[in-house]
């Protein structure tokens, strides 16, 4: 197939825009985001169903399977069965977990297309997917960061009214509210951009048979930054603490994040 590239790339965008949605419906209670999820999700399925039935059409004259069929049904099953959890047993926070798990697989399926071993379809594929994880690690680290300077922006402002400090410059902030309204949208796209980023690493890792990479400083720093921030989110979904000790969990989180972004220096993961 010449043109499965951009069709496999289409589907992994709008598999990765489709957890956005479902994120930010498991941070906020939103049904419109779980709509835009599921509509997303059921995009995605048509379009991953319709390639699988090419594949399986195009190596009907194959005595076995290979790799890339195997592992691509495996994902296709993955987002079926989130569509029947969503669309009958309603548990909501198992349909996003399991589509991490989907995007991973689908993701790192890429490795197993290598038709007769070609070195450059090796390099494009491994390159391609490269890209990939550095897109969504930046992305994340970007919303992520903007998420701290709102956390700090309420640290300051909620210290400023509590001390009864009012001034000029504290006119032009906006509301403690509206602040973490905008810092929530950050954690929104940060985190799960974080997850799947951190989920193709690992798989990655796993596929090419270098473990040992696991314990690298890049990756246990990467994974300690996402439990903060799973925490964090926990706190704030499940448990509704307020907004100044979000704000310094958020903090605090984001200390964990700079220490992995210092880990590039001592990394030898990419």
């Amino acid at each position: 197939m010449q043109n499965w590239y951009w069709l496999y790339d289409a589907i992994l965008y709008i598999y990765a825009l489709s957890l956005l949605f479902y994120f930010s419906d498991f941070m906020n209670a939103s049904q419109r985001a779980k709509r835009m999820g599921t509509g997303l999700l059921i995009f995605v399925w048509v379009l991953h169903t319709g390639y699988l039935i090419t594949r399986i059409l195009s190596h009907l004259q194959m005595t076995s399977i290979t790799k890339f069929e195997y592992w691509l049904g495996f994902a296709w099953l993955m987002v079926t069965i989130s569509l029947v959890i969503s669309r009958f047993f309603k548990i909501d926070f198992i349909v996003f977990f399991v589509n991490i798990i989907g995007f991973a697989v689908l993701a790192l399926n890429l490795y197993s297309n290598q038709g007769n071993g070609a070195s450059l379809v090796v390099w494009k594929t491994t390159r391609e997917l490269l890209y990939i994880h550095i897109s969504l690690a930046l992305c994340s680290y970007a919303a992520l960061t903007i998420g701290a300077l709102f956390a700090g922006m309420y640290l300051f402002l909620h210290n400023q009214l509590k001390r009864k400090r009012w001034s000029n410059f504290m006119r032009r902030l906006p509301s403690l509210d509206m602040i973490e309204r905008y810092g929530d949208r950050a954690v929104i796209i940060g985190v799960p951009l974080l997850a799947m980023s951190l989920a193709i690493a690992v798989t990655s890792l796993l596929v090419e048979g270098r473990t040992a990479l696991l314990l690298d400083w890049k990756v246990l720093t990467s994974t300690a930054t996402l439990i903060m921030y799973i925490i964090y989110v926990y706190q704030r979904a499940m448990l509704k603490r307020p907004g100044l000790q979000l704000a310094k969990l958020y903090m605090l989180s984001f200390g964990v994040l700079v220490l992995n972004l210092l880990a590039n220096y001592y990394s030898s993961f990419h």
